[in-house]
């Protein structure tokens, strides 16, 4: 049997995916239409105050194409929070001219080599740091889903963990030839929703994405044992564009 490696944990995250319905909303009196973005704005705020506070983050961006109108990402301490955080926006009059088109529970992850040995890791900053990040707000989103292959002789949880371990330090070369393009954030999916891990990347070009995931296909630990789901791009949102969006 191969080797479980340990891994360290931070905030749990939710991404909530919603599209807008364009007649309903259309439906709705001005007064309505204004109450209803009152209330988003309102969310909003308590997302920054509490991101100010350190007790967790959010990030607002547009979908493009016919997936999804917008996300929330929330990172929060707990899966209570998480589960608070979207009963209170379904409660809104905005929310009920919303669909759920898509969401994806997780926790960011970090591999446990990251501790040094005989210390508390949880008491280091750097980690801390990486494990409860605040989310960028950079111009653009990109996130999808993965599983690691569990096939004949492409299984990955049949490989030694010195053999994981060489597989993941090769592909993490790639990774960091886009340090200060991508920042990207790992959230382990096991057990907690349909994939294994999600996998979410923020930047100023938009492009750095189709670069690093393409070039990514041709390491081998993607191309034995990576498996993708869907692709959500967008792009940062904000008061004014998200008036923008509403104005008829």
């Amino acid at each position: 049997m191969s080797e479980a490696v340990s891994t360290l944990e931070g905030w749990y995250c939710l991404h909530d995916f919603r599209a807008i319905d364009w007649n309903a909303w259309k439906s709705l009196t001005d007064q309505e239409r204004a109450r209803a973005e009152d209330e988003l704005y309102t969310l909003l705020r308590q997302y920054q105050n509490t991101e100010d506070q350190k007790q967790g983050s959010t990030a607002f961006y547009s979908i493009v194409g016919q997936k999804a109108d917008f996300v929330f990402m929330h990172l929060r301490e707990t899966l209570e929070e998480l589960n608070e955080l979207e009963t209170a926006f379904n409660k809104t009059l905005f929310a009920q001219v919303t669909i759920p088109t898509y969401s994806y529970v997780s926790i960011v992850e970090l591999g446990g080599y990251m501790a040094k040995p005989g210390s508390d890791p949880m008491q280091d900053p750097e980690i801390l740091a990486r494990l409860k990040p605040i989310l960028p707000k950079a111009k653009h989103i990109c996130f999808y889903p993965m599983n690691k292959r569990r096939e004949g002789n492409d299984n990955w949880y049949m490989l030694s963990t010195e053999e994981r371990r060489n597989f993941m330090r090769n592909h993490g070369m790639i990774g960091r030839n886009y340090a200060g393009k991508i920042k990207q954030i790992i959230c382990g999916s096991i057990g907690l929703d349909d994939w294994e891990w999600g996998v979410t990347l923020f930047a100023d070009d938009a492009l750095q994405f189709k670069k690093i995931v393409y070039e990514m296909r041709f390491d081998e630990t993607s191309a034995r044992f990576g498996e993708f789901g869907e692709f959500y791009v967008g792009n940062l949102l904000d008061k004014d564009k998200m008036e923008a969006m509403l104005k008829l």
